[in-house]
C-alpha cells in the first residue's frame, strides 16, 4: 500500500515491521533513511551475523533474492534482506522474474523483512508487478522537492532536532546546498554536533560551520543586484572570480535566474498584498519586501533584458559560442544587470 515516509518511520520506531518494502523514486534521502533504520534496528547486533543480508542490484537476480528471502531466521524472530540499487537487478525487466516477484509479494514469508531500494527510477505503474507491489507491500514513491519547498524542509528538520533557525540562515543553506536532501541533512547534522544546548542557528553560525561566507555568497550577490548596490556586487563577484572552485558559475546563474523570474512574477501578480504575492511566488511572507523592493528597481522591460543576460551567460558558461573564463562571464553579467 502506498504510504508516506513519515508514516513508515513512525511504524518502524514503534517496532511495526512489514514483510516487503518497495522504496522508489527520484529522491534518495527517504529511501536511504528507511532502509538504514531497518538495517540498524530490526535486529539486535547478535542476530545480524546470520540473519541480515545486504546486496546490490547489479550483483544479484530476482531468483537469488527470493531464495534468500525464503530462508528461515537462525535463532531470531526474523531476518532482514535489503537490496540496494534495486533498479540495477539483472533480470528485473524479464517477464519470468517479474512474475516470481509478483507472486512473492502476494504471499511473502512473514519472518522476513525484504526491502527494495529502487532509486531514481520507477516501475511502470501500468504493469501487474507495479500494481501488486503498490497493493501488497509497503510502497513509497519519493519525489524531489521543489526549490520553494526546501526552506520549510530545513526549518522542520531543525525543529525536529530541537533547534530554531533564522529565516536568513535557512535561505543561505537552501541556496548553498540546493535540493539535495541527503547532503543537506548531513551538513545540518555536522553543524549541530558543535552545540550541547538548543541554541538558535543564525547566519553567523552557518557561515562558521558550513563554510558559507557571510559576506561572499550568492544570497548577498542577489541582494546587491536587487538593490543595485554597485560596490557590494562588484566586491562579491570579484571574490567569486578569484575562487571559482568554491563558487561554480552554473548554480549561481540558476539561482539568479530563479530570483529574477520571481521578481517578474511580482509585476504580474493579481493579488498585490503580501500574502497574495507570497502565495504567487511560493515563498515565506518574510521575504516579500525584498521582492517588492527589487521590482521597483527592475521594470518588466528591464527584467526581460536581465533574463536574456542570464541565458546568454548560461550558454557561455557551458562553452557555447564562447571560450571566456567563468569569472569573466560573471563579471560581465553583473555589470550588464547593474547598468541596464
Amino acid at each position: 500500500m502506498a504510504v508516506t515516509a513519515d508514516s513508515v518511520l513512525k511504524d518502524l520506531k514503534s517496532n511495526k515491521y512489514a514483510p516487503v518494502y518497495f522504496l522508489q523514486g527520484d529522491e534518495p534521502y527517504y529511501i536511504d533513511l528507511i532502509a538504514e533504520y531497518i538495517e540498524n534496528h530490526a535486529l539486535s547486533p547478535e542476530e545480524k551475523g546470520f540473519n541480515q543480508t545486504v546486496v546490490y542490484g547489479k550483483d544479484v537476480n530476482v531468483v537469488g533474492i527470493l531464495n534468500t528471502a525464503r530462508r528461515f531466521p537462525v535463532m531470531a524472530q526474523r531476518q532482514v534482506v535489503i537490496v540496494k540499487e534495486a533498479q540495477e537487478i539483472q533480470d528485473l525487466g524479464q517477464e519470468k522474474a517479474r512474475t516470481m516477484l509478483q507472486n512473492y509479494c502476494l504471499k511473502p514469508v512473514p519472518s522476513t523483512i525484504l526491502v527494495f531500494c529502487h532509486k531514481y527510477k520507477k516501475l511502470d505503474g501500468r504493469s501487474k508487478l507495479a500494481q501488486t507491489i503498490a497493493k501488497e507491500s509497503v510502497f513509497i514513491e519519493t519525489k524531489k522537492l521543489y526549490d520553494n519547498q526546501i526552506p520549510n524542509w530545513i526549518s522542520n528538520y531543525f525543529q525536529e532536532k530541537g533547534f530554531k533557525i533564522t529565516e536568513k540562515a535557512v535561505i543561505m543553506l537552501a541556496e548553498f546546498i540546493g535540493n539535495d536532501l541527503s547532503r543537506m541533512a548531513n551538513e545540518i547534522d555536522k553543524l549541530l554536533i558543535n552545540f550541547n544546548e538548543k541554541v538558535q542557528i543564525n547566519e553567523e553560525v552557518i557561515s562558521k560551520y558550513v563554510g558559507i561566507s557571510k559576506e561572499y555568497n550568492t544570497f548577498e550577490l542577489q541582494d546587491a543586484l536587487a538593490k543595485k548596490d554597485v560596490v557590494k556586487a562588484n566586491r562579491i563577484v570579484n571574490y567569486f572570480a578569484m575562487n571559482p572552485k568554491n563558487n561554480p558559475i552554473i548554480p549561481i546563474i540558476a539561482l539568479l535566474y530563479s530570483y529574477f523570474t520571481k521578481v517578474m512574477m511580482v509585476h504580474h501578480s493579481e493579488d498585490k498584498s503580501k500574502q497574495g504575492i507570497a502565495k504567487t511566488l511560493g515563498v515565506n511572507p518574510f521575504f516579500v519586501d525584498d521582492y517588492l523592493s527589487a521590482s521597483k528597481n527592475y521594470s518588466v522591460p528591464k527584467l526581460i533584458k536581465v533574463i536574456e543576460f542570464l541565458r546568454e551567460a548560461d550558454l557561455h558558461s557551458k562553452g557555447i559560442n564562447s571560450n571566456i573564463e567563468d569569472g569573466q562571464i560573471l563579471k560581465e553579467l553583473v555589470f550588464k544587470v547593474l547598468h541596464i
